[in-house]
């Protein structure tokens, strides 16, 4: 029986094995068989045998088997068409090699049992196999060697435990195959595996059929030595598999990093939105806080953990630990913190900081990056402290991030201090303890104080100022600090175990820290810092003798304390806070519908930018005013401006010297002058204010379609603020002179429609001039017998002076009509003793000054007759006839003024629509993007109770919506 058995067994596998009815069964083509099977196959077809079906057994092994990858076979020799199936797996070099190993048992169980038919089967069967030797990549020497020495048993244990851990391996290519490897291997290795008769034929023939070979492989130990090599595979296996825990711990660090990484990319956003971001979530909605309310009123009661200490306390040290970096500006008794910092922390694949308004991420891996940010942290804390100031209630949003970093949000207050000292405001210890109270009076704040354990206890004062704001302790956590100088100063160092029992200090505690945080250099590193802490606590007496206890020491268990607290706190608040939120929105949606229904809730972004559009609509409207309304407002205004001077500093001194050439040449001096020094300056003023009136005209008729008057105070700083930086081209004004210098230089009348037209003109100015003259005599003479009859009025004795003057001084012209535009001392002497005869003592001064002005007027009337008869003088202007009666040097005069004012005014015009208009646009828009950047300046122009409520409906229900996702991610993470 067993030579039969042995026989059918090898007989069996060994047709299994080289049967060419396996690549079909399997769908395999021939040329994509491995050389040993392919050669194995042609060997067969050469022998008269007749194909017989596979073995089921050896057929589900070779499937297995045929998943695992090879080296490329062989491409098949030219004339043999073979097989064309598909190849669904690879052959795997060590599932090879386990065939070939099984293939050797099975042949030694059959020689031992099968006797010499097994063995004459065997040598006709390895006849028929071919030449191995250049197959020997296949199967290395080593597979060789390690089948001599493989325990079956120990394997065959060690399968399930291996595939668990296989499958337990993240992002490891195809777990199933694996699985299925494992499966396979199992079920060769095993000693009753079901389904497989042939290993099982083999593993159970007796061989202590000869006694040799029992004794060989059957030889028992003793007890002891079984015992000893128990405990020493038990070593090994525990070291294998402690390496084995090691490097898969590695493996999964490096994977998470990866993972986070891509989540950090938005790879996987659902995933992160709860488990990465739920701290980051909570520090957007205490931003939004800071910024609704920076008071910290009382609806502001989320926590936070606030850290308060004395100056120099070891406060910024303890926080620099629980961040695991070197992030804070450091000095050598000097105050470094001057602002509150608010520094939320979570983890992340990098250790990376980054401001709340800033895209910039800081490696705190890198010194330089250390050193940056703590240049930029000093530079925004020097920048929120106001002139004449010390310190700042402004928060500065700093976001840390790192493997391993326990969640919380911290707030770094400013130290406190007992001293004001030389270069502080005297303010600066008042504002410090308005600072910490008014973070401290939240009654879901954790307060962390910090002491400093090398001085004496008595020196403290932010214990007092925690025991006030937190009596009972609810919420006050403990820490000392600098335990080491601590313990080799103090004599007694009962005293450190009184101070973390809390006997020592009037204020009570959650919990009492004794922690170390470096030897006081700079340049320490984080790590280094906590190698010195752990060996100091090791080492020192305070532990040994109990007087610590061992969760009471190093800023590891302090941060794990803090952020349980923390979070704790937070689960115990959120929703408390999310329905005081949810209840003040109501209140503020009800307060508006009531008192604007018909308007949008608009905050004070959204109406700076309305108000925006409607201002650069303005502008655009200034850019199409029509030419011809530019030109007529210019030459209005430009002649007001220089009429006066016109009048009197040109055309009546000149006109008074009764002399047609001495007239015209005063004129053309007098012009000259006026040309090169203040017309071109004048005329540029004038267009600068015709331009700013008309941009004020626009904005006033835009207001009356429907706005309100919320935007005047932001228009009219907007206007002031444009015209301010709008400067006129300096170009302009040297082309404008050479322009007005050559119209003045014209003399000559074209047509007689312009010569009528200098005529009215001169008309119309000089009736202006003698309206102007009588209202002014008027006033010196007082009112006349008319108006005093009806009017009840009286003269005044100066006015009364002035009217017997008057009439003594209209006497003297009517019998001088010619008299020249000055009186002579004579005749100042002649009217003064005409006076004093009839009673009145007046003053030579003011003979004169009443002579001018009814001069003035007796020469403005005559010039009036003359401009009336130079109506038909053109004819003698334009032949250049000489008519004493008939001289118009005046009409041409003001031709060619009016004319100077027509050709200024069509330039300014130009000027104005072509460049100025567009400049102006462009100021406009510049401070529109100044003003929406400056908050304050927005806070300051748009105010009003329908904008702060708007302000503040925006923000509770951003808040409150933050909230409430929050708080559905806060119960998922439960």
């Amino acid at each position: 029986m067993l030579r039969v058995g042995g026989t059918v067994a090898c007989s069996m596998a060994c047709r299994n094995l080289v049967s060419p009815n396996m690549a079909l069964r399997f769908r395999m083509p021939l040329q994509k068989l491995h050389p040993l099977s392919r050669a194995i196959h042609h060997r067969y077809n050469a022998s008269a045998n007749p194909p017989r079906p596979p073995h089921r057994s050896a057929a589900r092994h070779f499937t297995s088997m045929s998943r695992l990858p090879m080296r490329p076979p062989k491409p098949p020799p030219r004339g043999h068409g073979g097989w064309r199936y598909q190849q669904h797996r690879n052959f795997w070099m060590l599932r090879l090699a386990s065939r070939l190993l099984k293939l050797r048992y099975i042949l030694l169980g059959s020689a031992v049992g099968g006797g010499y038919t097994a063995k004459k089967t065997y040598d006709e069967w390895k006849d028929m196999l071919p030449d191995m030797s250049e197959y020997n990549w296949v199967i290395p020497d080593f597979v060789w060697e390690m089948s001599e020495q493989i325990d079956l048993d120990k394997l065959t244990k060690m399968l399930p435990e291996l595939e668990e851990i296989a499958k337990l391996l993240p992002e490891f290519p195809d777990f199933d195959k694996i699985g299925e490897n494992f499966t396979f291997l199992k079920s060769i290795l095993s000693t009753d595996a079901p389904g497989d008769p042939t290993v099982k034929s083999a593993t159970e023939t007796p061989v202590s059929s000869t006694p040799e070979a029992s004794d060989k492989h059957f030889k028992k130990s003793s007890d002891k030595e079984k015992v000893d090599q128990l405990q020493e595979e038990l070593l090994r296996t525990q070291m294998k598999y402690q390496r084995m825990l090691e490097r898969l711990e590695k493996e999964n660090k490096d994977l998470r990093k990866v993972v986070l990484q891509k989540d950090e990319k938005g790879i996987h956003q659902r995933k992160v939105k709860v488990s990465k971001s739920l701290i980051d979530m909570y520090s957007e909605v205490l931003d939004i806080l800071s910024d609704f309310d920076s008071n910290y009123n009382t609806q502001d009661h989320l926590p936070r953990v606030v850290v308060v200490g004395d100056q120099s306390a070891g406060k910024t040290s303890v926080l620099e630990m629980i961040a695991q970096a070197r992030i804070f500006p450091r000095g050598s008794g000097e105050m470094m913190t001057r602002s509150p910092v608010k520094v939320t922390l979570s983890e992340g694949p990098h250790h990376v900081a980054m401001f709340k308004d800033s895209s910039r991420e800081f490696d705190l891996g890198k010194e330089e990056d250390l050193a940056a940010l703590r240049h930029e942290i000093e530079l925004r804390m020097r920048k929120s402290v106001k002139e004449g100031q010390t310190v700042s209630p402004e928060t500065i949003s700093l976001n840390v991030k790192g493997p391993g970093i326990q969640r919380m949000v911290l707030v770094d207050l400013p130290g406190v201090i007992s001293t004001v000292t030389a270069g502080m405001a005297s303010d600066t210890k008042e504002t410090i303890f308005s600072i910490s109270k008014n973070y401290m009076q939240n009654p879901n704040a954790i307060i962390l104080c910090i002491q400093d354990g090398s001085v004496d206890a008595e020196r403290s004062i932010v214990t007092d100022l925690v025991s006030q704001m937190d009596p009972q302790g609810k919420r006050t956590i403990f820490v000392l600090t600098k335990v080491d100088l601590a313990e080799k100063n103090l004599a007694s160092p009962n005293r450190i175990q009184q101070i973390v029992e809390g006997k020592l200090f009037p204020m009570k505690a959650l919990g009492y820290f004794a922690v170390v945080t470096g030897k006081g250099s700079a340049g320490e590193s984080i790590d280094s810092i906590k190698d010195y802490e752990e060996d100091f606590f090791q080492n020192s007496r305070l532990l040994r003798d109990g007087m610590l206890k061992a969760h009471q020491v190093t800023t590891k268990n302090l941060s794990l304390a803090v952020s349980d607290c923390f979070w704790k706190m937070v689960r115990e608040s959120v929703e408390q806070q999310a329905d005081a939120f949810k209840a003040s929105r109501f209140n503020l949606e009800t307060e508006w519908k009531n008192n604007y229904p018909r308007l949008r809730e608009l905050d004070r972004n959204e109406l700076f930018e309305k108000a925006k559009n409607e201002i650069l609509d303005e502008v655009i409207s200034l850019s199409q005013v029509t030419p011809k309304h530019w030109e007529a407002i210019l030459l209005k205004k430009l002649w007001e401006r220089v009429s006066t001077h016109v009048i009197e500093n040109i055309y009546l001194p000149a006109a008074q010297t009764m002399n047609s050439g001495t007239f015209n040449t005063t004129v053309d001096i007098k012009l000259k002058q006026w040309t090169d020094k203040q017309l071109p300056h004048k005329a540029l003023e004038v267009a600068w204010e015709t331009l700013q009136e008309e941009f004020a005209r626009f904005m006033a008729e835009y207001k009356g379609k429907d706005q309100d008057d919320i935007f005047d105070k932001l228009k009219e700083a907007v206007k002031d603020e444009s015209i301010k930086r709008h400067k006129w081209n300096e170009r302009s004004m040297d082309s404008l002179r050479v322009i007005q210098h050559n119209a003045l230089e014209d003399r000559s009348i074209t047509d007689k429609p312009q010569w009528d037209a200098a005529i009215e003109f001169m008309e119309e100015t000089l009736h202006a001039r003698l309206k102007d003259t009588d209202c002014v005599i008027n006033d010196m003479v007082g009112p006349d017998w008319k108006q005093r009859w009806l009017s009840w009025k009286n003269r005044s004795p100066e006015q009364h002076i002035r009217n017997e003057t008057k009439n003594e001084l209209e006497r003297l012209l009517k019998l001088h009509e010619d008299h020249t535009a000055y009186l002579a001392n004579d005749e100042v002497t002649t009217v003064r003793k005409n006076l004093e005869g009839r009673g009145v003592e007046v003053d030579p001064v003011l003979i004169k000054d009443t002579w001018h002005q009814l001069y003035r007027r007796h020469f403005l009337q005559k010039a009036l007759q003359h401009c009336n008869l130079c109506r038909r003088g053109f004819y003698y202007y334009q032949r250049h006839f000489v008519d004493s009666e008939l001289e118009c040097n005046d009409v041409v005069l003001f031709w060619r003024i009016q004319r100077m004012l027509l050709i200024t005014a069509n330039t300014l015009r130009q000027q104005l629509t072509n460049t100025e208009v567009r400049r102006l646009e462009k100021n406009v828009k510049e401070v529109l993007e100044d003003f929406g950047e400056d908050t304050e300046k927005k806070a300051h122009l748009i105010t009003g109770r329908r904008v702060q409520l708007a302000e503040d409906l925006k923000k509770v229900r951003e808040i409150q919506e933050k909230l409430e996702v929050f708080i559905e991610a806060l119960h998922k993470e439960k």
